[in-house]
């Protein structure tokens, strides 16, 4: 063993104790409760941060989506969005909608008629100045993309 790796030990009598609470020094109850009900107070009093209305949780984000969910695919008794057609919405600040969707096939026999109803239900929603569709087919859809709820429907859970 070299020099450099050895541990010192000090050797020591005592230590002296840490210093003891005293009551002196504890908060009193009256003015424990009294900040607490300063906190409550702040706490209930705050409103909670509203999502901006083309936001996921926004309301015209959500009028959107519940008009996406209105709308179902004919050869399967599940609706588009939960089927997982709808790639993404866009909103923005002056209402403008664009919806990004695939369909299951290119062949599809709603190719031609499901974007135009999308675009025509989107642009009902309350608030929706003007409603665009883009159709895609690259990512192509597969039934990874569906939502629980669509499985659960077609009984594949």
């Amino acid at each position: 063993m070299n020099e450099e790796s050895k541990i010192a030990i000090e050797q020591v009598d005592s230590v002296p104790a840490p210093p003891r609470a005293r009551v002196d020094d504890a908060e009193a109850p009256a003015d424990k409760l009294e900040r607490k009900r300063d906190y409550l107070e702040g706490f209930l009093a705050e409103k909670p941060a509203g999502a901006a209305p083309g936001e996921p949780g926004g309301d015209l984000y959500e009028g959107v989506i519940a008009a996406l969910r209105d709308i179902f695919d004919p050869e399967i008794p599940v609706n588009i969005y939960d089927l997982g057609l709808i790639y993404g919405v866009d909103v923005d600040s002056d209402g403008g909608v664009i919806v990004t969707m695939t369909l299951t096939t290119p062949h599809c026999p709603v190719a031609e008629s499901m974007p135009a109803e999308v675009e025509l239900r989107v642009g009902a929603v309350p608030g929706v100045r003007d409603a665009e569709v883009n159709l895609v087919w690259d990512p192509p859809w597969d039934p990874a993309k569906m939502s629980d709820e669509a499985r659960l429907e077609l009984g594949m859970l």
